[in-house]
This record gives structure tokens, sequence and C-alpha cells, in this order.
């Protein structure tokens, strides 16, 4: 059996337990976690790890069975491509928005990245009264005109009325 890599997703109602109950199964099984993210959204629970093993895929489903038995969790398990992501080699940028909430703004501002050829690698969002704010890690292409982005990003933050910058990450950051 191959050194195989698995996308693992739980989404579902929040409990105190699931990412030890969910990383116990999988290192019962040997399996190394590489890459993970976990959130809550108002109290429903999602996450997702990169894990690699040597462990056939039914295998990974039965030993997280139990997570999804109570019926509040739902536990997917995939066989992915281990690849390079796009925009990787490029520049790396974060992306601040914030204003009044209103629906579209996600679109009109992310959607200028996006003409640039530029890939978003982490993106959170939130809504405190009646301010949203979205921070936004993105990759820019080598050599794209980080400038002009600014300027277009700038330009779309306007017409929904929020703010948007744009500054280069930091080594420190990361």
């Amino acid at each position: 059996m191959s050194n195989d890599l698995y996308a693992v997703t739980v989404i579902g109602h929040d409990r105190p337990g699931i990412i030890a109950e969910t990383t116990a199964g999988l290192a019962g099984l040997g399996l190394n976690i590489e890459d993970s993210t976990m959130t809550l959204l108002r109290g429903h629970f999602a996450m997702m790890l990169l894990c690699r093993g040597a462990v056939a895929a039914s295998d990974v489903e039965g030993s997280l069975a139990p997570l999804a038995a109570g019926g509040d969790l739902d536990v997917s398990v995939r066989p992915v491509v281990d690849e390079v992501a796009p925009g990787s080699g490029g520049t790396s940028w974060v992306l601040t928005v914030h204003g009044g909430d209103r629906p579209g703004i996600v679109s009109e501002v992310v959607g200028q990245v996006a003409q640039a050829g530029g890939n978003i690698t982490d993106l959170t969002t939130r809504l405190s009264g009646d301010l949203y704010l979205l921070v936004a890690e993105i990759a820019l292409p080598e050599g794209a005109d980080a400038t002009g982005v600014e300027a277009a990003i700038r330009a779309a933050a306007e017409r929904v009325g929020v703010t948007a910058t744009l500054r280069p990450v930091e080594a420190d950051e990361l």
C-alpha cells in the first residue's frame, strides 16, 4: 500500500472533544497530519485535515465513523493528489476589508484578486453587529502589478461601501 494523502472534513454542531477524537482516530491508524484548519462559525464546527499514511480510505472512514454516529457531525474522507497550490512561487499579501455589512462584499473584492491571477490561500470573515471584517492571505503571481491590484481592490471596496487595504506579508508573520 502506498503512502496516500487524504482530505478529512468534519462539520457540524460544536461540542468539546471533536478534535481530540478525530486526531486519535487518525493517529491510531498511523496517519500523519500534514496540514489542518479548524474554525467555529456561530456554534458550528468546521475542520479540514490533510493526512498521510499507508492505509485505505475505507479504514480511515471506519475509524472516524463513531464521530458521526450521533448525527450532529458529518465526516468525509477523500483521497487527494499531493500538488503545489496555484499561485505558489509569487508574492504573499494580506488583504483586509472592513465596513458596514451588506451582500456582495466578498465577491466584489476577491474578484479583483482572481482577475489579477491571484490565489486566496486563507480567508476569514466576521460579523460584529453591523461591522463586517474580512482578512485574507493571497498569493499574487510573480511579476503581478501589486499597485494596480491594490487600486482595483480599493475601487471594488468603494463600490460596496467598505474600506480595503493590501500589504505585503512580512517574513515573521508566517
